[in-house]
């Protein structure tokens, strides 16, 4: 093994020697993947050196009030949201995709424009979603501050992100499987749940972490529409807090920066708790 792997390196040394722009590309991918990993560690572990030692029992108690300003009712927020936002937008972005790569003609130009469209809508800020949802839902449909006016609001964020990774999963599947499938007598519709859909999950269920990473991460949505209470809501119509928010709100106040601080390492911990699920999920579905 270490042979080869001499070998291997006196190979790509004389291909450098031969070709010195090959040479200061590789350079260039090592640095900036060195920078890129050196960054990471570096935030993650400041948060933890400025947020664990001020980690408390009072701040998981069930009610918040300004003395021990518990992040319990948030966290539970953040759960109900991602929960709530995804029962929304995953079934209606999984479902346009499937129509747009098994349904749609190839080469249909409005198929294009939705392409297009989708693209251009994960490419706008969240302040313009979070001002579109309290003017839609919170004022429109008179549903106030809510978790319900919330969730739709990041429905509507992270649908094209869902439609689009759920597109790009669909068509990696090759054509193959399809065409076994007719062939053997099954119709479109057995073959896209029974055939391309499994095929297709570990694709989907990438996209659908990305959704949750930007659900739970997100601020400025949730304080136009969902509001800033630090209760759990009794009802769809109650106004709640997640933990990004109430970070923010801890830091904004300048009182309880310290606890702003641990806030953020709960909020780090639940969002790599989430992801890995999500690809223990996936795993498991693959190998099934």
């Amino acid at each position: 093994m270490e042979k080869i792997n001499i070998q291997t390196f006196r190979q790509r040394l004389k291909s450098y020697k031969r070709s010195p722009l090959s040479l200061l590309l590789f350079l260039l991918v090592t640095i900036s993947a060195i920078i890129t990993v050196s960054a990471l560690f570096f935030l993650i572990a400041y948060i933890l050196v400025k947020g664990v030692p001020h980690l408390t029992p009072e701040l998981f108690s069930w009610t918040y009030n300004s003395e021990n300003v518990s992040m319990l009712p948030s966290i539970i927020n953040t759960i109900l949201m991602t929960l709530l936002s995804l029962l929304i937008a995953a079934p209606l972005g999984i479902f346009a995709a499937i129509y747009l790569v098994e349904y749609a003609k190839r080469g249909n130009k409005i198929v294009k424009v939705i392409r297009v469209t989708a693209e251009t809508l994960s490419g706008i800020p969240s302040i313009v979603y979070g001002l579109f949802g309290m003017l839609f839902f919170v004022v429109t449909l008179h549903w106030n501050y809510s978790i319900l006016s919330g969730a739709c609001t990041l429905a509507i964020m992270i649908l094209p992100l869902i439609m689009r990774t759920t597109e790009e999963a669909l068509k990696s599947v090759p054509d193959i499987y399809r065409e076994g499938s007719f062939g053997l007598g099954a119709g479109r519709l057995r073959t896209v749940f029974r055939i391309v859909l499994p095929s297709a999950v570990p694709g989907i269920l990438a996209g659908v972490i990305l959704a949750i990473g930007r659900i739970v991460g997100e601020t400025a949505a949730l304080i136009f529409t969902a509001g800033t209470a630090p209760t759990v809501p009794e009802s769809l119509f109650d106004s709640a807090r997640t933990l990004s928010v109430h970070m923010y709100n801890l830091s904004q106040e300048g009182l309880y920066v310290d606890q702003a601080y641990a806030t953020a390492v709960v909020l780090l911990i639940v969002v790599i708790a989430i992801n890995s699920l999500s690809n223990f999920v996936a795993k498991k579905i693959a190998k099934g």
